[in-house]
């Protein structure tokens, strides 16, 4: 009595490529007649049959990080003009999570740089990444204090 799990493989023999009329890949190997594709040693790089190739169809990059750090610029005329309208205290520490907290800045923004352009009539108190030697200088004559984050 014989098993009837066994399974019977037949090997099938490899296509032999352009051994004549009878193989049925003969004369031209199954690559058509003439033209580019049935030369020997050339290829059409990154052709897909007309779709748009894959180089094509993702951004550009260049020279642009995409990690790139966000950094508000804050001059002291706009600091100034925010403590007139009462958005943010004078006597409160002013720094890039009060500011995110109330809607001033964006969330996404990482760092803060204080400008001199303007002037300042409050004394404030600053923690910011960045400042200015102007900005530094017209803080410091108001009576205001800037200290900056030293972390990274």
């Amino acid at each position: 009595m014989t098993n009837l799990n066994t399974t019977i493989q037949v090997k099938s023999k490899k296509m032999r490529v352009g051994r004549g009329i009878g193989s049925g890949k003969g004369k031209t190997s199954g690559r058509g007649v003439k033209g580019q594709k049935s030369r020997s040693g050339v290829a059409i790089k990154s052709f897909e049959g007309g779709q748009m190739p894959l180089y094509r169809r993702l951004p550009k990059r260049g020279f642009n990080p995409i990690k790139k750090e966000k950094i508000a610029i804050l001059n002291l005329d706009k600091i100034q003009s925010l403590i007139d309208t009462k958005k943010i205290g004078p006597d409160t520490i002013i720094d890039l999570e009060s500011l995110k907290k109330t809607n001033i800045l964006n969330k996404s923004i990482n760092k803060l740089k204080i400008l001199g352009n303007g002037e300042i009539k409050f004394k404030v108190n600053l923690k910011v990444d960045f400042a200015s030697k102007s900005a530094k200088q017209k803080i410091e004559n108001v009576g205001g204090n800037i200290s900056l984050n030293t972390k990274k």
